[in-house]
């Protein structure tokens, strides 16, 4: 059976509201959350961009069931690896063991507010597996002491460790960060559902591992509402990876998306309140091979009509779909 989960989306709520939406997500029976770890929001009209990972330890003592996940940290800019680790570590034991830790190379909009620069993309998943290895190093308990290609540890150790570390999982585009993730992770993450992505994680050493997805939906009873919002605040993610991971400011998307209309954002984002519309646009995910697939409901100020809606008639039909 598919597993449907409920995105906390820091780039359209603060931090309060978003713990109060994913205990509400937890009674709605959703069966994971997954979190963006975001400096900026992609657009203005998103409006928010709170630290994740204060908001994680909050919800991790909010609720009780749910797993965490952030979706995606970047741990190679602004987060030195071996912070990452303590800080992944720690969220792992105050949620006592509901949390993974989902990595990626990151996004030029994030990572340029320390002023290092945005490197090419072989440079980024170079960065990216030596601290995936650093991190797993301090996982395992001891000091560390590395002196690589891209970071230095000097004596480093995690004092709070749980009996198990959480999972790793690596955010994939294309066959390079697929082959990083099948050697390197525990689960493989996507924001399309592309099975090739998923064949070549499996080429790579990922078969059998949970694979998880990410779909942008709006419900609201008025649908012509629903795509103006999807449009006002997430036409942006049509772009694709290439183009959303070197953008460096909100401004610069908006410019990029000036000629995206809403019926554009309306043919990729199911809008409305109709449940087969999302069971649809679900279905290319899981015929795909996801195993797991994140719902964002777009619209800080409608997570709440969306729950309601989740647990009465979305997760039911879903479930009844592909279970």
């Amino acid at each position: 059976m598919v597993r449907f989960g409920y995105t906390m989306l820091t780039e359209q709520a603060g931090p309060r509201e978003l713990v109060g939406h994913v205990v509400r997500a937890e009674g709605a029976g959703f069966d994971f959350s997954v979190a963006s770890d975001h400096y900026f929001p992609w657009l203005r009209s998103q409006g928010h961009a709170p630290y994740v990972w204060s908001v994680l330890g909050a919800a991790a003592q909010a609720t009780s069931r749910i797993p965490l996940m952030t979706y995606v940290t970047c741990p190679t800019f602004r987060y030195h690896p071996a912070v990452v680790a303590q800080k992944a570590a720690t969220l792992h034991l105050l949620s006592q063991g509901r949390f993974r830790l989902g990595l990626g190379s990151g996004e030029n909009l994030n990572e340029h507010v320390v002023g290092g620069g945005w490197p090419s993309v072989d440079v980024r998943h170079e960065r990216l597996e030596e601290a995936v290895e650093i991190i797993r190093e301090l996982f395992r308990g001891g000091h560390v002491t590395r002196h690589g290609t891209h970071f230095t540890v000097e004596s480093a150790r995690l004092w709070d460790l749980p009996d198990q570390p959480p999972p790793i999982g690596i955010a994939v585009s294309g066959e390079q960060s697929c082959a990083l993730a099948g050697r390197l992770a525990d689960l493989v993450i996507a924001t399309e559902p592309k099975a090739g992505l998923l064949e070549a994680f499996d080429r790579h050493g990922g078969e059998g591992k949970p694979r998880v997805g990410q779909l942008p939906v709006c419900h609201d009873p008025d649908r012509e509402a629903a795509v103006e919002r999807a449009h006002a605040q997430f036409r942006w993610f049509g772009s694709g990876w290439k183009v959303n991971s070197e953008l460096p400011h909100p401004d610069a998307f908006e410019g990029a998306t000036q000629f995206v209309t809403p019926d554009d954002v309306a043919d990729a984002i199911p809008c409305g309140d109709d449940p087969e519309v999302f069971v649809e646009a679900v279905r290319p995910y899981a015929e795909a091979g996801f195993t797991e697939i994140a719902l964002v409901q777009i619209g800080g100020a409608s997570q709440e009509p969306f729950l309601d809606w989740s647990a009465r008639t979305l997760l039911p039909a879903l479930r009844e779909a592909f279970a």
